[in-house]
């Protein structure tokens, strides 16, 4: 007999955690082998019920989807998660991801994607909503985002620009040669496409870059 799937649910409302159940318990490889509303939970009950799999909503009070994800990741490694959401903007995707969630499905999951998935992921397959899908191949095609090539002395610079200072103030703020900042400056209007300092603090504000 194949092993069965030990899924954990963890959402904070109980009506959906129930739905969940019902609707999964019916599947004769997948057992629900526990629930939680308070994702501050989730690391000791994991200890305790051993999932394979986790489906995790990332909107909760006090410890969100996102951070509970990454505790689990950091101690069971091994755990699968699969984010189940209501949200889809390419934030939320792209912090799952990272924290460490293996797939990303929309709460209007029909039973049978959601039990595919589960199954996915019990084997380290990956697997993305749509929606998630093409919010992921929107930011791939994007263009990059204006300032993303500065270094992180140049945003210090360039934040001090922000403020008005010149480059002996700027040199003496930050412990460096006129000289160094000279160049920073330079190298700030030269990534910036701006030809004086005026306009590369204008565009820095206006794209919120620091």
């Amino acid at each position: 007999m194949n092993k069965r799937i030990r899924v954990l649910i963890v959402d904070d409302h109980s009506i959906v955690r129930n739905g969940l159940k019902v609707s999964l318990e019916d599947f004769p490889d997948i057992d629900i082998v526990g629930q939680t509303g308070d994702a501050r939970d989730v690391v000791r009950l994991c200890s305790q019920v051993l999932p394979d799999v986790v489906l995790m909503d990332m909107v909760m009070p006090e410890v969100d989807g996102v951070t509970a994800t990454a505790n689990i990741k950091r101690v069971y490694p091994a755990v699968q998660i699969i984010a189940l959401t209501s949200f889809n903007d390419e934030d939320n995707v792209q912090r799952a991801l990272k924290a460490g969630a293996l797939s990303y499905w929309l709460k209007n999951v029909s039973v049978d994607e959601l039990v595919q998935a589960i199954r996915k992921a019990s084997v380290g397959q990956r697997t993305l909503a749509p929606e998630a899908a093409q919010v992921l191949i929107s930011a791939v095609n994007r263009p990059p985002r204006v300032g993303h090539d500065l270094t992180e002395r140049e945003r210090e610079v360039l934040t001090l620009m922000i403020e008005g200072l010149n480059n002996r103030e700027i040199a003496e703020r930050l412990v460096i040669s006129n000289s160094t900042v000279k160049n920073h400056v330079s190298n700030i209007l030269d990534k910036l496409g701006t030809s004086s300092r005026t306009q590369a603090v204008a565009l820095a504000v206006e794209n919120k870059i620091v």
